[in-house]
């Protein structure tokens, strides 16, 4: 006779006990990274937000922690599993998406390439004194006129002898003014190409973007290359063409995409603290259905998102992941996070909209996610040339 299972008491922020399906070692750096999050993020997190800065001694702090390029291996690099790296994405955002673009950036963006198109030489020079967080790297790929559209970049490199000269100009780049070197992309004869750049660099300048309303506590630049002179050993060796800086971009995808639902559940969390607290007609919200509705449609997203998350994670430590499944994966996520930021906020009221409850916060980044590393049209036509077998891109 079958008997029905009795599950233990409901967790009403893991309601799927999902926690349950991770390792001990997985755990062990989940709770380290939140609790960094929950000592040194949380607590300052609205000033920054409101003042429009990102605390750099957080950087030697997360490469000493074994935060930057953690999923990569050498050179100083962790080494961690893609799930282990994503759960840390998870955490570093439920802080602030700002603290999680870094280290995406960082590892992803900037590390990554080196590490994956480098000379050898380059990767002893530069990645370990980014792991450590010694040195900040930013990536160079988005132009004022050429953003979905890569390939129509006017950045340009052109030889003169054995170096390079390098013009253009990159807009929307994290972390350009506080960094020490740059990925830049630019045409060139052989296509586009990768190169590294020094920030010191005569003719380089990245000037920051004030009167964001959006990922605040990021440092957010335009970078403009006037006859950057650079020796011939500062051009990626190892890729040519589009296929260089899009694999970066599906790096970054993978962080983002378990980032989001820690915006998600911080948004949740909050809602669900306060329906208990905040009392009107004798009772607190949180009894009323309408309100129920929306914590329960809130915390179904956020379970299935990290479900998501998971099976994405695991199939990449498997080497069974594509680059469609990391487009799906954001797609789906920041969407629903989005949805979940904005329905907290209608729970919140009028308090919704003040830093002191992270939701505003955390919607206004979310925007931004939304958009960046892709943006949730590019993602809908990658898959949909995915299942159809047609591209609507030329």
């Amino acid at each position: 006779m079958a008997h029905a299972i009795t599950p233990g008491t409901p967790d009403a922020i893991d309601f799927l006990q999902i926690d349950g399906m991770l390792s001990a070692e997985e755990r062990l750096l989940r709770d380290t990274v939140r609790q960094f999050v929950a000592d040194q993020v949380t607590p300052y997190v609205d000033d920054w937000f409101d003042e429009g800065i990102f605390p750099r001694d957080l950087v030697k702090t997360m490469g000493d922690m074994g935060l930057l390029g953690m999923h990569l291996e050498g050179y100083g690099c962790a080494g961690t599993s893609a799930v282990a790296y994503g759960l840390a994405c998870t955490e570093l955002e439920a802080g602030d998406s700002g603290v999680r673009s870094f280290v995406s950036v960082q590892g992803s963006l900037a590390m990554y390439p080196i590490w994956a198109f480098g000379s050898e030489e380059q990767k002893q020079e530069w990645l370990p004194g980014m792991a450590a967080g010694d040195l900040i790297g930013c990536f160079g790929l988005t132009e004022p006129d050429s953003g979905s559209d890569p390939g129509s970049m006017r950045t340009n490199a052109k030889r003169d002898g054995d170096d390079w000269i390098l013009n253009g100009t990159k807009m929307w780049i994290t972390n350009g003014s506080i960094a020490d070197v740059a990925i830049v992309w630019a045409d060139t004869e052989d296509g586009i190409r990768g190169f590294i750049v020094p920030t010191d660099t005569p003719g380089f300048t990245a000037n920051k973007i004030e009167k964001k309303l959006s990922l605040r506590a990021s440092v957010t630049s335009e970078l403009v290359m006037d006859n950057v002179r650079l020796p011939s050993f500062a051009v990626l060796p190892n890729v040519a063409g589009l296929k260089g800086p899009l694999s970066c971009l599906n790096e970054a995808r993978f962080g983002i995409l378990f980032g989001a639902v820690g915006a998600a559940r911080a948004c949740y969390q909050a809602a669900l603290a306060y329906s208990k607290d905040r009392i009107q007609f004798d009772k607190p919200i949180g009894s009323f259905q309408l309100t129920q509705r929306k914590l329960v449609e809130m915390m179904v997203g956020v379970n299935q998102g990290m479900l998501l998350s998971m099976h994405l994670g695991r199939k990449r430590d498997a080497g069974t992941l594509s680059a469609e499944h990391v487009n799906f994966g954001k797609l789906v996520n920041v969407r629903m996070a989005l949805g979940i930021a904005r329905e907290a906020r209608s729970v919140l009221g009028a308090n919704g909209i003040t830093l002191e409850y992270p939701v505003i916060r955390h919607m206004n980044n979310l925007e931004s996610v939304y958009t960046y590393e892709g943006t949730n049209e590019i993602h809908t036509l990658v898959l949909g040339q995915a299942i159809t077998g047609i591209s609507s891109f030329a």
